[in-house]
């Protein structure tokens, strides 16, 4: 008995000594947390619109064109009134550290809402050539149904397009949320900011990672373990990091970059029609048609127009 009392006021001890690091001005200090989106209902709200993505997969109940109507529906009033709960949430708090959201508020984030929800058939019909381009690309997939179900490439794909329409509308915090949710179920990391073309491609994808401003055309192929992220990250002369500059890569048309490859910086295009080999690492633009591979030899990396080897430099995310 005395030993559990020797543990209880031990842990007494640390739940003060715990108590006291907050208030200190630290950016981890904040106690506003009722007043931040709710990651599990931004969540809650993703299935509900994957659902309406591939509704005769997800289904539960026998669909048919008379009652498919009725089932979007369900699924999409259900989003609406939680998206524009955490929306004005996230407004609020990134204007005053919380409260309660003006009616102007709400407004706002009602009007992003349905600006998005009225590019759901634009999303599904971007979707559906996704997946037919995986199911065309991958000879292990036996039907669009496995495709669908079970590839993490798709589900990280449909999370961000969804994504990527509320970050367009400026929704503060919400589509990070989204994006960053599919990361950690799939290993795939797409920053909602990205933009990407039609027919997009990942075979595998685990380890993949596209920055905020990568460019990426159509007809674009990536294997597992690629990186499309910046160089060192620019800063003011107050030393503040600079955002609002593009720092990854532009990827064009038709271009496939294979496992492990890296590719740095916001002035890097690489030109419609290339081939970027497994591991290479790429900090200069190469022209269209241009097939860059990795070589042992002086660690260096040779490309068939007999570009200069791609210079090192560090990577930031």
């Amino acid at each position: 008995m005395k030993s559990r009392e020797r543990a209880e006021s031990r842990l007494e001890g640390v739940i003060d000594s715990v108590a006291d690091t907050y208030g200190l001005g630290r950016s981890i200090d904040s106690l506003e947390s009722a007043a931040l989106p709710n990651q599990r209902k931004v969540v809650d709200a993703l299935w509900h619109l994957t659902h309406v993505m591939y509704m005769g997969f997800y289904s539960t109940s026998m669909l048919s064109p008379v009652n498919l109507r009725q089932s979007i529906g369900e699924h999409l009033y259900r989003a609406f009134e939680i998206l524009v709960e955490q929306i004005s949430r996230a407004v609020v708090y990134g204007r005053e550290g919380g409260g309660s959201p003006a009616p102007e508020d709400v407004e706002a984030s009602e009007a992003a809402v349905l600006t998005v929800f009225e590019r759901l058939p634009a999303i599904r019909e971007s979707l559906s050539k996704d997946v037919q381009a995986t199911f065309q690309g991958d000879p292990a997939a036996k039907s669009i149904e496995e495709i669908i179900f079970s590839y993490p490439a798709i589900q990280a794909v449909t999370v961000y397009r969804i994504a990527h329409e509320f970050y367009l509308e400026s929704v503060p915090m919400i589509p990070r949320i989204m994006t960053e949710s599919a990361h950690g179920r799939t290993g795939i990391d797409i920053h909602p900011g990205a933009t990407i073309g039609d027919r997009f491609f990942i075979d595998h994808g685990t380890g993949i990672v596209i920055g905020e401003t990568a460019v990426i055309g159509s007809d674009v192929k990536l294997y597992q373990g690629v990186t499309l992220g910046a160089l060192s990250i620019p800063r003011d002369e107050l030393g503040e990091v600079i955002r609002e500059i593009k720092r990854h890569p532009t990827i064009e048309d038709g271009v496939t970059v294979y496992a492990g490859a890296t590719i740095l910086g916001g002035d890097t295009i690489v030109g419609a029609g290339s081939v970027i080999g497994a591991n290479v690492w790429l900090t200069e633009s190469v022209s269209p048609n241009t097939r860059v591979t990795y070589s042992m030899t002086g660690n260096s990396q040779n490309a068939e127009a007999k570009r200069p080897a791609a210079k090192k430099a560090g990577a930031a995310d």
